[in-house]
């Protein structure tokens, strides 16, 4: 579980974060969501470390980030999967190598020993075939599953996804939706995704914490979202079209 206790972030003197306090939990899918500048993104980079911020708790199953040394907390990122907005695989590497790359990094593992896991994780994601391409001759979709691949390589306990559905249509979307969902399941993993996509909301939110103006204004999961008396909230979630047809869809049920 990862918990943040009152963060808050200032930028030239601007407060960025207001007192934000929330958990995550292991073995769901925790989105964090809102509009462009809400401060969503600043919330998950403080989490991870990549912002020190200016008041507050970052605990990782009562370990408490902040007050680790620099070696701890290097040890600490050991654990972690990062999935980027844009992928960030290297060009120059094939699909094995991108995938190898944390564990020639961080483990000490025989290259027989790195092969296998390598193997295992293409095949979890079904790209079994796929070692020896390079990114630029793979799909959008393909290079986000190259992405979760190398994420989890590590057996992560944490995985940190920044809008994994950028740039991708929306039956592809729902395929890296699933695959996320999956493996946070199957592993147990806490999970943490960034997100403005109400359909990544609505097929995988568990639990869902909305962010406005750096503020936490609503907490709870996908089923609770569209009956949300917080405006703000439904100004951000009824922008989606997904989300009206799923609305009238209660609605008609309910009446």
């Amino acid at each position: 579980m990862i918990v943040a206790e009152k963060i808050s972030k200032y930028f030239n003197g601007e407060r960025v974060l207001h007192d934000i306090s929330v958990s995550f939990e292991p073995g769901k899918t925790n989105l964090i969501i809102g509009k462009s500048g809400s401060g969503k993104t600043v919330l998950m980079k403080s989490i991870i470390g990549l912002h020190i911020v200016d008041n507050g708790k970052i605990l990782y199953n009562d370990r408490n980030f902040l007050l680790m040394s620099p070696k701890e907390q290097r040890e600490l990122r050991k654990e972690m999967g990062m999935l980027f907005q844009g992928s960030a695989l290297f060009d120059s590497l094939t699909v094995e190598e991108n995938i190898q790359f944390p564990l020639d990094m961080f483990s000490n593992m025989s290259d027989r020993e790195k092969r296998e896991r390598v193997n295992f994780c293409l095949k979890r994601v079904n790209l079994e075939k796929a070692n020896k391409l390079f990114p630029g001759e793979l799909s959008g979709g393909m290079q986000k599953r190259v992405a979760i691949a190398r994420a989890i390589v590590l057996n992560p306990r944490y995985l940190f996804c920044d809008e994994p559905n950028s740039g991708l249509d929306p039956k592809t979307a729902l395929v890296i939706d699933k695959l996320i969902s999956d493996i946070t399941h199957e592993y147990n993993i806490t999970t943490i995704v960034n997100t403005h996509d109400m359909n990544s909301v609505m097929e995988i939110g568990e639990k869902v914490v909305f962010i406005h103006e750096g503020r936490k204004c609503w907490e709870g999961n996908n089923l609770q979202i569209l009956n949300s008396k917080d405006e703000a909230l439904n100004d951000f979630i009824f922008a989606s079209d997904f989300a009206k047809r799923a609305k009238q869809n209660i609605d008609q049920t309910s009446s």
